[in-house]
């Protein structure tokens, strides 16, 4: 049902004709009637929020049968380890680490299986790294005067948050579509020894939606670096959340690196967080042996061990990958239908205006709105007086710095199907309302 206020064609003018094409009467109108429809949003008093890509309950609801998992006497993992006390391989079960090996493309015998949040063995990773040093290094990465990322953007913000708490410098890159502008990166890896790793989300990237193509991948594993321990921090969260029948490829960065001898350059992560519980899922690492040593020595300081329950927990609930791959099939169901809608109404709104262009990704969790340049913050004050929260514009960038001020993410996957109807279209009509006013003042009107 389409929301009251928004009933009818919402700017009532020719498909396809830009807003700066219009007479300053008739932007004074659009202008008008996207203020009047504001307006009826404040009004209303609703609250709601798009500022997270979380999964719905109904996501939840999906793994609920866990929660009486792995039973009263069921405590003991396949090689007899009591699962309840301390003890066992920081690396994790042996069970867990076959079923999550696909998640990172490698054997078994590659993986560590930690807890519940992939962004905590990033945040070890790193921290381990400016205290340690890695592998192929001479000195801890803190004992330099400067340390910097490369930062493909717009990216993942809590990449940024961990890069900014530890001081380390970042260094935004554009993408393509098909990763990070390479040419840009194989610069600045080879001419600066500072630059000592890179945030990457290859498969359905947060927020583009955007896949790394082979080419890219292929030249990421080879490249020269001017740090010989430079790291590719490479978090696979989407690697299995499809919202087509059909997954996106993508080549495995430990195996095409260890194929030009840079075996040690990948830190692979990954979680089930948006697969089962996202508060109680399991975390994985995954690298070369040297690599995986290292995390495991690392750890032992800081742990006496994972939790093994959680992970036998899992173990029965998924079974093995294809049980996972079922599982994300009915998150799909859920998630699909959502994305479409919400590409409905930001066509039905916003086509042919030329004041905003959005993507379209075949999986993850986010869609990318691009908005006229230097309107994304005022777009979200718009939404926010009309009790919207979206995530703070700019947020998407090192430092929250957003260079044309033009990039939103959204989050399709929480809200309820009318909820969100009600959200796009308040977002459609916000933007609508941020251009016409930049557009009224360029004219001096």
């Amino acid at each position: 049902m389409r929301s009251q206020e928004n009933s009818g064609t919402l700017l009532e003018m020719p498909v396809g004709k830009p807003l700066s094409s219009l007479s300053n009467e008739e932007l004074r109108q659009v202008h008008a009637r996207a203020s009047q429809r504001h307006q009826s949003y404040v009004k209303a008093g609703r609250r709601l929020d798009m500022t997270r890509g979380k999964p719905s309950a109904e996501q939840l609801a999906l793994s609920q049968p866990m929660l009486a998992l792995p039973g009263e006497n069921d405590w003991r993992s396949e090689d007899g380890l009591d699962c309840r006390n301390y003890g066992g391989p920081l690396t994790g079960l042996a069970e867990a680490r076959r079923l999550l090996a696909p998640l990172a493309q490698v054997a078994p015998d590659q993986v560590l299986v930690g807890g519940n949040a992939s962004l905590a063995v990033m945040h070890d990773c790193l921290a381990f790294a400016l205290l340690h040093g890695v592998p192929g290094g001479d000195a801890p990465w803190s004992r330099q005067e400067d340390v910097a990322f490369l930062c493909p953007s717009p990216g993942y913000d809590r990449h940024f948050g961990l890069c900014e708490g530890l001081g380390v410098r970042m260094i935004p890159v554009a993408l393509t579509g098909q990763g990070p502008d390479m040419d840009q990166v194989e610069r600045l890896v080879a001419s600066d020894p500072a630059i000592k790793g890179m945030w990457c989300v290859p498969k359905y990237s947060n927020p583009t939606g955007e896949t790394y193509s082979a080419e890219t991948v292929e030249r990421l594993a080879a490249m020269p670096t001017a740090a010989a321990d430079f790291r590719l921090f490479w978090d696979n969260a989407y690697g299995v959340h499809d919202l087509t029948e059909t997954s996106a490829a993508l080549p495995s960065i430990l195996e095409r690196a260890a194929a030009h001898g840079r075996a040690d350059r990948p830190f692979v992560f990954a979680s089930t967080s948006k697969m089962t519980f996202a508060g109680a899922g399991l975390a994985l690492f995954a690298g070369s042996a040297v690599n995986l040593r290292w995390l495991t020595l690392c750890l032992a300081r800081r742990t006496i061990g994972p939790d093994k329950l959680n992970q036998l927990r899992h173990v029965r609930w998924l079974r093995d990958f294809d049980g996972l791959l079922a599982l994300m099939a009915r998150h799909r169901q859920l998630l699909a239908p959502k994305f479409a809608l919400v590409r409905e109404i930001l066509a039905r709104d916003l086509d042919g205006l030329g004041i905003a262009t959005w993507t379209d990704p075949k999986g993850g969790y986010f869609i990318s709105l691009d908005v006229m340049d230097g309107c994304a913050q005022r777009t979200v004050a718009i939404a926010a007086e009309a009790g919207l929260t979206l995530v703070p514009a700019g947020q998407t960038f090192p430092y929250g710095q957003d260079p044309n001020d033009r990039n939103i993410r959204l989050a399709p996957s929480f809200p309820g199907l009318e909820d969100l109807r009600v959200i796009t279209e308040c977002v459609a009509n916000s933007t609508i309302l941020a251009a016409t006013d930049a557009l009224l003042r360029q004219r001096g009107l």
